[in-house]
């Protein structure tokens, strides 16, 4: 049996907006290395590297969506 607030955990993990956001953006794997480079270190400028690697793959995707609304 289920206990409802483990249900209930699990449905807004699958129903988060932001994660679903990021998904479609195929950025996600990068997203979660920033956050785990920042869970491990508590310092934003020792994951610069992640950050990086994050900026650019938002800026391909941001650019990909410019792209197909002017076409």
């Amino acid at each position: 049996m289920t206990l409802p607030e483990a249900k209930s955990s699990k449905q807004e993990e699958i129903e988060d907006p932001v994660e679903r956001m990021l998904k479609k953006t195929g950025c996600i794997d990068l997203h979660y290395q920033v956050q785990d480079c920042f869970f491990e270190t508590q310092d934003w400028r020792k994951c610069q590297t992640q950050i990086k690697k994050f900026k650019e793959c938002m800026d391909i995707y941001r650019k990909k969506q410019v792209a197909s609304y002017t076409n």
